[in-house]
C-alpha cells in the first residue's frame, strides 16, 4: 500500500509561524523506518503493508505532538494488496501515458 500523510502542529513556538523542526521529526521517523518513501513540499509517501505503514504513520504523528498539544494529520492510502513498487511504478506510468499522448 502507499500512504500519503501530512502532519503538523496546530501551533508554532516560532514568531514566523514556521513548523519546520516538528516536520523534520516526523519525517526523521519515516527515514529510520527503512520503508520506500518520498517527501514533497506538501506529503510524505510511504510504501509497505498496512501495519507497518500505519506504525509509522503513528509514531510520525507522536513525534510532531512533542512540539504541540494538538496535531493534524491529513492521510490518503491506496490499498492495492499483492503490488510493490507503486512509489515509483505509478509516476512511470503515468510519464509513459503523457509520452503516448505527446506522440499521438
Amino acid at each position: 500500500m502507499l500512504v500519503a500523510f501530512s502532519v503538523a502542529p496546530q501551533s508554532s513556538q516560532d514568531d514566523q509561524g514556521s513548523v519546520s523542526r516538528a516536520v523534520a521529526a516526523a519525517v526523521a521517523i519515516v527515514r529510520e523506518s527503512g520503508l520506500p518513501h518520498q517527501t514533497d513540499a506538501m506529503f510524505t509517501t510511504v510504501e509497505g503493508e498496512w501495519d507497518e505503514v500505519m506504525d509509522v504513520v503513528k509514531r510520525a504523528c507522536e513525534a510532531v505532538g512533542e512540539y504541540s498539544p494538538r496535531t493534524s494529520l491529513v492521510l490518503k492510502a491506496d490499498i492495492r494488496p499483492g503490488r510493490t513498487g507503486e512509489l515509483s511504478g505509478k509516476v512511470e506510468r503515468l510519464e509513459a501515458a503523457l509520452a503516448d499522448t505527446e506522440q499521438g
